[in-house]
This record gives structure tokens, sequence and C-alpha cells, in this order.
């Protein structure tokens, strides 16, 4: 059972996670303008918890797409083709007859390869399955934190190198998928280039450090061989996700979940084979990592 926030709002209710990572929203309608007063609770909201969830919010394409401008602009979608109309909206769509792993399926945050990152994901339920279908994230920010002061000064002057290319590459996952998808994967070359950010990143807004880096866009420490770079990483993979840091989110229909890309990773389960699941998402622009 959630309880309040300690956290004194006037307009909103806010009931965290017992570890304050993530939280659930209350007592706001996303499907209208939010006041100026709101909308700061919603973002200071956001700021402490880095996952909210929002129940009962029945949005459409253009509301959602509203809301999402509200907390900041568009951030680029590369690698699958927007709805129709829509072109800062991505059907995450699954038929009851795909065979395909569903999407999402490994430890990420959205598009780490790209030189700004979104800062944030907005996702938006449409069809729920029955069983299965669990979002889980882990708390980038409290991982690094639990790490001694000699790991810590060793991992501030280390860059990590991410690339898109092993899930959308030319030799990818999705170029080597032989299962029907309804979703439009775009499969490029473009997805093979990298980039570096610090392995470690200061969050814009509360200042805290976390660690950033990923299973599925990590592709290196600069400077370190591939077997140095597997044994730091390796550590820091099992470290932060294991379940000390991990909230399980479970989706009911139309709910909007919007999580922070700077300071977590996430993860989306499967086991609804034989089940409908579409969520729309979009994506807040974000800054250089530093």
């Amino acid at each position: 059972m959630l309880t309040a926030s300690a956290a004194t709002y006037r307009h909103i209710q806010v009931y965290p996670q017992d570890e304050g990572f993530g939280a659930e929203v209350v007592g706001v309608d996303l499907s209208r303008p939010l006041l100026p007063e709101v909308l700061s609770e919603v973002k200071d909201a956001f700021a402490r918890h880095s996952v909210l969830s929002f129940p009962d919010q029945p949005l459409s394409l253009d509301q959602l797409e509203a809301f999402t401008l509200q907390i900041g602009r568009f951030g680029v979608d590369p690698f699958i083709a927007p709805m129709p109309g829509h072109p800062n909206v991505l059907e995450l769509r699954r038929e009851p007859d795909e065979k395909a792993t569903n999407f999402g399926a490994g430890w990420h945050s959205d598009w780490s390869f790209q030189a700004e990152p979104p800062a944030a994901t907005l996702l938006h339920s449409q069809v729920v399955p029955p069983v299965g279908g669990d979002t889980l994230f882990a708390d980038c920010a409290r991982a690094y934190d639990d790490l001694s002061p000699g790991m810590k000064t060793m991992l501030g002057r280390l860059k990590a190198v991410h690339s898109a290319g092993f899930a959308y590459g030319t030799k990818g996952v999705f170029a080597r998928e032989t299962e029907k998808r309804t979703m439009k994967i775009i499969v490029s070359a473009e997805a093979d280039k990298s980039i570096t950010h610090p392995l470690v990143r200061t969050h814009p807004v509360t200042g805290r450090k976390s660690l950033f880096i990923s299973p599925v866009y990590g592709n290196g420490l600069e400077g370190f061989s591939q077997e140095e770079s597997r044994a730091i990483l390796g550590f820091l993979f099992q470290h932060m996700t294991s379940d000390t840091y991990v909230y399980r989110h479970k989706w009911k229909p139309n709910m909007l979940l919007m999580w922070d890309n700077r300071c977590t990773v996430h993860f989306a389960e499967g086991g609804y084979d034989g089940h409908l699941r579409v969520m729309h998402r979009t994506t807040v622009a974000g800054d250089t990592p530093v």
C-alpha cells in the first residue's frame, strides 16, 4: 500500500514506492493543459522519484503530444517508423500471433547513443494484456551512491562508448530477425556509429550523480580493451540491475508512465504471448551528458 509523499504538494497527490524510486500521481487531469503551479509540482515529483505513473488518464494522441510538450520539446526517435500523422508518436504494438521478442526486452536508457539523449520518455497504455508485460526500472543514482569511494573515483574519469548497432545496425538483432513484427523497425548503417558519454553523469536538475550505461547500447569503455571493458561493465550491469535498485511497474489501461532516462535504465518484460498489447510513446529532448 503506497503512502503519501513526505513532500508537500498543494495541487497533486503523490504516492511513492518504499525507496522513493517510482511514484503514483493522482488528482491531475492530463487531458487538459496544466496550470503553471500544477505543472511545477509534477516536475518536482518527477525530479524526486524518476518514474511517475498517472492512472486513469484516457488520452488521445493529440492530448499525449500536448502533455509531452508541457514537459519539454520532442526528442528525436530514430530507427522506428512513427504513427501516420503523428511524427513524434511511436506505437509499440504486439499482435496476439506475434512470435518475435517483445520490444524493449533488454536493459537500456532510451537512445543513449545520441549526442543529446532524451531526458524523458512517456508511455501511454492503450491495450494491456491480462498477463505479463511489466516494465522494470533500475535506479542508477542510488546504485552509484552505494559504490565504494575507490570505485567512484575510478569511474568518474571514464567515458563509455554508446551505439545502436547491437539492436538497429546492419548486423544487429533486428537485421537478423526472421519472425514477423508489427512494429516497423528501420535497420540502418547510421546505427553502427558510436559516441562517448561520461560513464557517470550529473543530473542537470537534481545535481545527483548516476551511472549512465546499459547492456543494450553500451559498447565498451574509451581507452580500454574489450576484455577490460567487459569486466568493469559486467560488474556495473549486475550491480545496478540487482533487486535492491529495481522497481517493477504493473500496467493498467489508460495509464501514463513517465521516466527519466538520465538516471534510470528499464527493461520491458514479455509473458503475454497470445494477447494484444498496444502502447503509445513520446520522448522529451535532453541535453549533452556531463
